[in-house]
C-alpha cells in the first residue's frame, strides 16, 4: 500500500506546559516514537507539522509549516495532503503514547488504493490516527477556508464522500487512543509505568 505518514507535533501544549513533542517514555522523545512507528509499517515520506522555529533535523523527516495559522490539527492535515506523493497519507497525533505497529497496520488493512480509514468508537470518530486520501485536499483546503477547523467534520465528510470508511473499534482498542494532555496524565502514565 503506497502511503506518506504526517505527525502531528504543532499543537500549543498550553495544558502541558511544554512541548509534548518532547517529552519522553521508554527513553525516547514521543516525537521520535511516532516517526519509528510509521517508518516501521513502511511509510514512504514522513512529515513532521511543527513548529517553524523548532530545529526537527536530526529526524530526517521534511517538516510542513501550516497555510491556515491558528487552525489546529486540520492545517497540518491540509498541509500534508498537499505535499504527499502518495495516494494515501497516514495523521497520527504526537501525543499517542499507547498507539503501536500493530493497530496502524489493521487501520491499512481497511484502506485501499485511494480509500482511507477513520477509527470510530461507540460512535466517537477518532480523526488524529487515520488514513486519508490525498483526494480529500481539496475539501480540506474549503473547510479551512471557511474557518471550519474540525478534524471531526473533515472525516464525516470523508465518509460520506466515499474517499474514507469508517474502522468500528472495540472497548479493547480505546488504550490506543490514550492521549497526554496536562501534567497529571503524563504522572498517571509514569506511576503505572512498570519499567
Amino acid at each position: 500500500m503506497n502511503f506518506s505518514a504526517v505527525i502531528l507535533a504543532g499543537g500549543k501544549s498550553s495544558r502541558m506546559g511544554r512541548d509534548k513533542a518532547w517529552l519522553e517514555i521508554g527513553g525516547q522523545t514521543l516525537l521520535a516514537r511516532q516517526i519509528q512507528l510509521a517508518r516501521q509499517i513502511g511509510a514512504a515520506e514522513i512529515f513532521i507539522s511543527g513548529h517553524a522555529e523548532k530545529n526537527y533535523s536530526e529526524f530526517g523527516c521534511r517538516m510542513l509549516a501550516d497555510k491556515f495559522p491558528d487552525a489546529g490539527p486540520f492545517a497540518g492535515i491540509e498541509r500534508a495532503l498537499n505535499a504527499t506523493t502518495s495516494s494515501l497519507l497516514l495523521v497520527l497525533a504526537v501525543d499517542l503514547p499507547e498507539m503501536d505497529a500493530e493497530f496502524l497496520q489493521r487501520l491499512l488493512a481497511n484502506c485501499s488504493e485511494n480509500i482511507g480509514a477513520i477509527p470510530r468508537m461507540n460512535g466517537t470518530i477518532e480523526p488524529l490516527a487515520a488514513i486519508y486520501p490525498k483526494s480529500s485536499q481539496p475539501l480540506a483546503e474549503t473547510l479551512l477556508r471557511d474557518e471550519q477547523n474540525a478534524v471531526a467534520n473533515f472525516a464525516r465528510y470523508c465518509a460520506q464522500a466515499g474517499v474514507a470508511r469508517f474502522m468500528e473499534l472495540s472497548a479493547d482498542d480505546a488504550k490506543y487512543f490514550i492521549n497526554w494532555n496536562s501534567p497529571t496524565d503524563l504522572a498517571a502514565a509514569t506511576t503505572n509505568d512498570p519499567s
